[in-house]
């Protein structure tokens, strides 16, 4: 059988080709870190109160919130009397009455927001506030359930259609649903767009992740996973507040940050289909041509016929042949005890890794401080993070990288809770200090997961992994939601269960030089301990000769991007 990084070794490493598809999906990545994160400021909640009644004698300056103490009542919020936002006094000001007796009511015409922080935001244009305060998260949860959604059917569609219909397709669709965003003429049609722009960057993400993977060689991968999609996601994060502090409406904000994605309309005439992909639908010739076009960008002009058309109808039929005498499902993730326990300890550590790193970076609002200048904090510490897990996945081991970050991670921000109210620059710190640690561990993570299941069901493990994840992205937006009513409880709540998935990833075994398990009996048992483990034999028994099915198992590595430990990464 021919390998295609064998048959395309002499293209050579970070060549012209190489460099200008890295660059280019890289910067396709942009758009995906202020599309779902926009909401920060998009669905954030300005200060308001009760509109008051036309009725009353009291003459105040409504958007300045002063002398409201004669028409509004005081209320206990984190510890703190403040004026209520969703009730107001009942009767005008009569001698001797006081807040004990005077009678309330809900705002019934309306509310007053102040505009000291945004001209308007989501909240502000439906008034989702007070009874309706649980849609502003339930929006947030509406992205990333298309993300979840976006997940199975790309895929779907990758595998059928090609790498490149998926990635701009789903561009198109982006940036297209955000245009008919800006002129949402109600919350429940702008909910609705959000899931299919979740669905649709989520799609364009995975499409560019896999498209780059294929076209790059062994060299260029894991620069790519890391160094490449991942920086310039953060790249895009580090965008959002910079628009969003010059652009204080939500509709101006949303049309500035979609206008750029018009801008790679050309990347379609720049960036091929995969090869590995038409070689596995039988489409040499197409392959061949492209391959032959990377060379002559490399300057090699000498290129003989590439691919074998013989290999590839050979090795189609092997592929059906070996899906039907080994039809893996879903339930082989849970069929061995050893299997079971890595699956539902990465189920575990991969949602509550998720809804750390989300509750984090969503609740920027929440943080002391200007919340522009807490958002770009934020979005350099990836850079930072990022640039952390790249060195960590060359030098360290995977589940004592994995579980420091995580354990630095949690006791940080359990430690913010003893930190007094007036140390607002020290919190901030501490917070970023967590989430550095959350964000390495999640790049980390998908590296460790690929290694811990075997390659006959390696695709669907991590899938449910990724399942996990898009729960715990769901489910996010309601642990910032309590931070309305206590600052310190998402910190306390996230602190403790980060350092439960810490504990919990000290359990899996470790992956780093370790050799890939093939099948689902070689899968590692959990470590109870935190000791090294003993290599697994994995070479042949001289007493038993392999079987016609191992061979063709064994051969079937052809136009599959390699199992390699460090080439096997995912979305960040």
């Amino acid at each position: 059988m021919q390998d295609y990084d064998e048959a395309t070794a002499f293209l050579g490493e970070w060549g012209n080709y190489q460099r200008t598809i890295f660059f280019l999906l890289s910067i396709g990545i942009i758009p995906n870190g202020y599309v779902g994160l926009s909401m920060v400021f998009l669905a954030d909640t300005p200060q308001h109160h009760c509109r008051l009644s036309n009725s009353s004698n009291v003459t105040i300056d409504e958007t300045s919130f002063t002398n409201l103490s004669l028409v509004l009542p005081m209320v206990e919020v984190d510890g703190e009397q403040v004026y209520s936002k969703c009730t107001r006094f009942k009767t005008q000001v009569q001698d001797g009455s006081n807040d004990t007796t005077r009678e309330t009511e809900p705002c019934v015409d309306g509310w007053v927001y102040s505009r000291d922080r945004y001209i308007s935001t989501i909240v502000s244009e439906w008034d989702l506030v007070c009874e309706d305060n649980w849609k502003g998260p339930f929006t947030v949860s509406m992205i990333f359930l298309g993300m979840t959604s976006g997940a199975f059917v790309s895929g779907h569609i990758s595998d059928r259609y090609g790498r490149k219909i998926v990635l701009f397709g789903a561009m198109i669709i982006q940036t297209i649903l955000s245009f008919i965003q800006v002129v949402s003429w109600s919350w429940e049609t702008f909910c609705i767009l959000c899931f299919f722009i979740g669905l649709g960057d989520i799609s364009n993400y995975v499409a560019a992740f896999v498209l780059g993977n294929e076209l790059l060689g062994k060299a260029e991968r894991i620069a790519y996973s890391t160094l490449g999609v991942c920086m310039f996601y953060a790249i895009g994060y580090i965008i959002l507040p910079l628009f969003a502090y010059y652009i204080r409406d939500w509709r101006m904000l949303l049309l500035a940050l979609t206008i750029p994605e018009i801008l790679y309309i050309p990347f379609w005439w720049l960036i091929p289909e995969s090869p590995r992909w038409l070689l596995s639908q039988g489409r040499v010739t197409e392959a061949e041509k492209i391959v032959q076009g990377f060379a002559k960008k490399n300057g090699i002009t000498h290129v003989g016929v590439i691919f074998q058309h013989v290999d590839t109808i050979e090795y189609t039929l092997l592929k059906t042949t070996n899906r039907q005498k080994h039809p893996y499902n879903y339930l082989d993730l849970v069929r061995t005890s050893n299997i079971r326990n890595i699956t539902i300890l990465s189920f575990l550590v991969w949602m509550i890794t998720s809804i750390g790193y989300f509750v984090l970076t969503l609740g920027t609002p929440n943080m002391y401080g200007d919340p522009y200048f807490n958002c770009f904090i934020s979005a350099t510490s990836e850079i930072v993070a990022y640039t952390i897990a790249y060195w960590m996945m060359h030098k360290a081991p995977r589940r004592l990288s994995t579980a420091s970050m995580l354990l630095l991670g949690g006791v940080v921000l359990l430690c913010i809770h003893f930190i007094p109210p007036t140390l607002h620059i020290l919190t901030s710190v501490l917070v970023m200090i967590g989430k550095t640690g959350i964000t390495i561990s999640f790049a980390i993570i998908y590296v460790f997961s690929a290694e811990l299941y075997p390659t006959v069901v390696r695709n669907m493990g991590i899938g449910v992994c990724s399942m996990a994840s898009r729960i715990g992205s769901i489910i996010s937006p309601y642990f910032v939601y309590l931070g309305m009513y206590n600052r310190m409880l998402p910190f306390m709540l996230m602190g403790s269960l980060i350092l439960l998935a810490g504990s919990f990833c000290l359990l899996l075994p470790e992956t780093r030089d370790q050799p890939l398990p093939e099948t689902v009996q070689q899968v590692q048992p959990i470590q109870w301990l935190c000791c090294s483990i003993v290599p697994r034999d994995t070479g042949p028994n001289p007493s038993k000769a392999p079987t016609s099915q191992e061979i063709q198992v064994q051969n079937t590595s052809i136009f599959f991007l390699p199992s390699q430990p460090d080439q096997a990464v995912g979305l960040c």
